[in-house]
């Protein structure tokens, strides 16, 4: 396959995520583009660093993100090779770690936070499993719901421990995204585990929200931890289920 260069691609514009994460999803849109299947070759490092304007240690950032993924296969002295496993991509997939911010605005949502309550108390037993802290630590509960257009789409309940956040507890950061303001003390959360199971909103949280809806609801509960493997965010997140699908591939 040949692959004329005949003008370079610029990157996502920047924000949260790294130089080389952001290479990476490049890469990712340029395989889908061009229709790359399981076995094809990938263009050389020369050419991609040419194509993304970047230099070649991102580039192999990027490279090195889709090898750990199972995407691509490097063989030594052939090239980059695109992995049958890579053919059973799907969008937003269940094992991919995102924030409900980003998720949102993945799938077109510009929705409007309202904060519904925050609480400073100690961590009852499940609170305290999840964030592996004693039973009385103190942690803060944050009550919000995710609207589009006043339909609420997400009523979560997010606990985190209280030396995570700011001394001061500032409501407008609160209804923002909590993975940026952990991030500001070190704290971003960069993976997790879930469970997901379908369930009835409480009748009072639908009229607290003003829900109209009430068929089922995907409850998410989630442990989010950092790089290093500590838990800093303990979620309870209620998606609308007319509004939201999860998808998975096996191998």
């Amino acid at each position: 396959m040949s692959w004329p260069l005949t003008r370079s691609v610029a990157l996502q514009p920047r924000n949260k995520k790294s130089i080389g994460e952001r290479a990476r999803e490049a890469v990712i849109a340029l395989i889908a583009r061009e229709g790359l299947r399981a076995g094809d070759k990938l263009p050389s490092e020369a050419e991609l660093c040419q194509l993304f304007n970047i230099s070649r240690p991102t580039l192999r950032e990027a490279l090195s993100l889709l090898e750990q993924d199972g995407q691509i296969i490097t063989m030594h002295g052939r090239g980059r090779f695109l992995s049958a496993a890579a053919a059973l991509r799907v969008e937003r997939p269940i094992t991919a770690y995102e924030s409900v911010t980003s998720m949102l605005q993945e799938l077109g949502y510009k929705p409007q936070t309202r904060l519904l309550s925050v609480s400073e108390h100690p961590a009852d037993k499940e609170i305290a499993k999840a964030l592996r802290c004693r039973a009385d630590s103190p942690v803060v509960t944050i009550e919000r719901v995710r609207s589009q257009s006043d339909a609420p789409l997400i009523y979560s309940l997010t606990t985190v421990h209280r030396r995570s956040l700011p001394e001061t507890l500032d409501e407008a950061a609160l209804a923002g995204s909590l993975n940026e303001l952990l991030g500001l003390g070190g704290r971003q959360p960069r993976m997790s585990t879930a469970s997901v199971s379908a369930v009835e909103l409480p009748k009072p949280v639908l009229r607290a929200i003003g829900a109209t809806y009430d068929g089922p609801w995907l409850l998410v509960i989630e442990t989010c931890f950092t790089e290093q493997g500590d838990p800093v965010l303990f979620a309870r997140d209620y998606h609308r289920g007319d509004a939201f699908s999860f998808n998975f591939s096996r191998r």
